[in-house]
């Protein structure tokens, strides 16, 4: 039995594992799980023009229900062995197919690094970004109706502290953030960094120094993976056209609410 790997690209954490698997010609199984689709929002329309998004058949939500115990994505299966979390896949990869050395350095002071990041990068990054997809487009699909600027305000404030510490602190004036090659923070960095860039919120915009980085991750990895990666992200508001179950919108709308609160 060969790798798989149990992934929904609408997700930041899978869709760095997607790009490091295929950057590094990891052969693996694309098993598609469409969280939105079997867990939450009903049926996904089709994305729009660009590069074909990988597809695996039909969605494969009950089997990564069983592959991971936390019954979430990624996941990873190879052979009798199961993995969850995004960090622990990504090194699993890199160990097993020994990857270049750039993406987790053996020097230990630059592996430090790396590690320094993903340890940061939950508490901040991670902790805002996300927040502009809940606010401008998937709480207003639920609710019916648009939350206050304010809340919006509120999340680009904290992001905006955020991606000041990532470009004094982490970024500098190197080309990445542990030097001139590209590494796994910087994978971890940019997939969550377009999320709000999906909703119409360029975050790269009067930032010149993160969007060269931006611009260099791209080059690394690959302009047509990358963007292949981000389609759906980048075509998250079609969203809006869906139809949710009545039942559903009542069940889930306060618990969405609650989330930004």
């Amino acid at each position: 039995m060969g790798l798989e790997l149990y992934l929904d690209l609408l997700s930041q954490p899978c869709r760095s594992i997607y790009i490091f698997a295929r950057s590094n010609n990891i052969p693996f199984e694309f098993k598609h799980v469409e969280l939105f689709k079997d867990s939450v929002l009903g049926k996904r329309p089709a994305a729009g023009s660009g590069a074909e998004q990988p597809r695996a058949g039909p969605s494969n939500s009950e089997g990564a229900g069983k592959v991971s115990l936390l019954k979430k994505v990624p996941a990873l299966k190879d052979g009798d062995f199961t993995l969850a979390e995004c960090t622990a896949i990504l090194l699993y990869l890199s160990r097993k197919y020994n990857t270049p050395d750039h993406w987790y350095p053996s020097d230990i002071q630059k592996r430090a690094r790396v590690d320094e990041y993903l340890s940061w990068h939950h508490a901040n990054i991670r902790a805002n970004a996300p927040k502009t997809m809940w606010i401008k487009v998937l709480i207003p699909l639920f609710t019916g109706q648009p939350l206050p600027s304010e809340k919006l305000q509120e999340v680009m404030e904290g992001l905006s502290t955020s991606l000041k510490q990532f470009e004094e602190r982490f970024l500098q004036d190197k080309a990445f953030i542990i030097g001139s090659e590209i590494s796994l923070a910087d994978l971890v960095a940019i997939v969550e960094l377009m999320q709000p860039v999906g909703v119409g919120c360029d975050i790269f915009e009067d930032r010149p120094r993160l969007m060269e980085w931006r611009r260099r991750v791209e080059d690394a990895v690959g302009k047509e993976l990358f963007f292949q990666a981000h389609e759906m992200i980048l075509n998250i508001k079609e969203l809006s056209n869906i139809q949710i179950d009545p039942q559903l919108k009542e069940q889930l709308a306060p618990v969405l609410m609650k989330m930004l609160k």
